[in-house]
């Protein structure tokens, strides 16, 4: 496979569909070109089930005429086809409404370099088939032989990925980046005496393939969660400390990044409106997204409209620090973009998050939950129950008791429910073990109170 980390084909097609744009007397325009390799292969009870490898290219355009934009992208990158695609974009263009605040970034805000962040590893593009299908073997293999009460398996992948993005505009910026990933995951399932199977699964990915957590190390924690879960009964409702495992607590982190989205304060559609530097929750909790971070699958040198990346601080010690913008809501709220655009080939700028962590504290996470004399350890959330206008939070759910400060019987077939304002001030504890899980990490947290409720 050719070095995509030194190609300069993204950057030369994007280049091209905007000097027609210029040339066809478009007032703005952007283009955007994006390519991707990926490979991944499945096993199930070591077997292959499937192999897939594909190659896509493709590149957007998006015009301003006049107050008026539009977006269309190609697979197409002949000349025949990138004229036509500015034509298009015209067309659109003209019979759209006109919008005051459409624009591009301001150049003062967009990327004049573009750092190193160890974002490719060049041993990605060079894996095989073999080494794909070595791994998922393995992993899968790893957890079926974990106990003799594991008698099924969901399968195993082993995935790698290798993309290029290159962004150009009337402003004069230009700038590309390559990346990599790679990830695994298998899913496994455990019978209870009654004949009925309980599954789960556990997965590592990261953008280099050393940071990967082993196969066996990852077979082993799919098999542990799912003996965990023989002999879960329900849970009587009542309101009692909740202590949130590290991977169900940096999903913490992204409801706090998905309220703080400046769109949505644009609408009044959040929680978090008018709390700008107000105290939100407890003082132990900081949460940050940061684009910045070496080697993280969330981080890029520039956002999708060119503009700088940067270490944003959501939550700092309690204190709501502000929004999250792309140029666009930025003008409509009088505000200044956050370097938070993400941009696919075909449709306009929406604010997004990179990497998303909740800071660790110092407590250890056997401490957190040796200080629970009766309460639940959160292993597992099912749903989609928030209101992000309100607030109101009530998922599905399953975790372990926690009784006189100790892991005792599994629970299923609950709901757990608060206000995240509430839950946010009544986090108690924060642990020292953050891990992480993909772009997001988190530590234990525990919460003084929710509602534990059976279903």
């Amino acid at each position: 496979m050719a070095n995509q980390a030194l190609s300069t084909e993204p950057l030369e097609i994007a280049a091209r569909l905007l000097e027609m744009a210029e040339a066809a007397g478009v007032d703005q325009a952007d283009a955007v070109a994006a390519s991707s390799t990926n490979a991944s292969t499945t096993v199930r009870k070591q077997q292959i089930e499937k192999v897939s490898e594909s190659t896509s290219r493709s590149v957007g355009l998006r015009v301003i005429l006049d107050g008026r934009q539009a977006t269309v992208s190609t697979s197409d990158i002949s000349d025949t086809a990138l004229a036509e695609t500015v034509q298009t974009a015209l067309e659109l263009a003209r019979v759209s409404e006109p919008d005051p605040f459409a624009g591009l970034a301001d150049p003062r805000e967009q990327a004049r370099n573009v750092p190193q962040m160890g974002l490719f590893d060049e041993q990605i593009p060079e894996v095989d088939g073999d080494h794909r299908l070595a791994q998922a073997m393995s992993c899968e293999l790893s957890a079926l032989d974990a106990d003799e009460r594991i008698v099924n398996s969901g399968g195993a992948t082993f995935s790698t990925n290798v993309s290029s993005f290159a962004l150009v505009d009337s402003n004069g910026f230009a700038g590309t980046y390559a990346d990599t990933g790679a990830s695994m995951w298998v899913e496994v399932m455990a019978q209870e005496e009654d004949g009925q199977l309980r599954n789960a699964g556990w997965s590592t990915s990261e953008r280099s393939l050393h940071r990967l957590d082993s196969p066996e190390d990852v077979g082993r924690e799919a098999a542990a969660r799912t003996l965990r879960q023989l002999g879960a009964t329900k849970a009587s409702t009542c309101e009692v400390p909740v202590v949130w495992e590290p991977r169900m607590a940096s999903g913490l982190a992204g409801i706090v990044a998905g309220a703080a989205n400046g769109e949505a304060l644009y609408r009044r559609a959040t929680f978090l409106a008018n709390r700008e530097q107000t105290d939100v929750a407890s003082p132990l909790l900081t949460i940050v997204d940061d684009s910045t971070m070496s080697n993280r699958l969330g981080s890029r040198p520039f956002d999708g409209e060119g503009v700088v990346t940067r270490r944003n601080a959501l939550i700092q010690q309690g204190v709501f620090q502000g929004f999250l913008f792309d140029s666009y809501n930025a003008r409509r709220l009088d505000a200044s973009s956050t370097g938070s655009a993400w941009r696919s080939v075909g449709g306009l700028p929406q604010i997004g998050s990179g990497n998303l962590a909740i800071e660790s504290g110092d407590t250890p996470p056997e401490q957190i939950i040796a200080e629970v004399e009766d309460g639940l350890y959160l292993t597992t959330l099912m749903g989609f129950g928030i209101n992000y206008t309100t607030g109101d939070f009530s998922r599905g759910a399953a975790g372990i008791w926690i009784r006189n400060g100790e892991l005792a019987e599994p629970v299923q077939e609950i709901n757990v429910s608060a206000n995240l304002l509430e839950m946010f001030q009544r986090v108690d504890a924060v642990g020292s073990d953050a891990q992480w899980f993909g772009a997001s990490s988190a530590p234990t947290v525990r919460m003084s109170r929710m509602t534990v409720s059976g279903v």
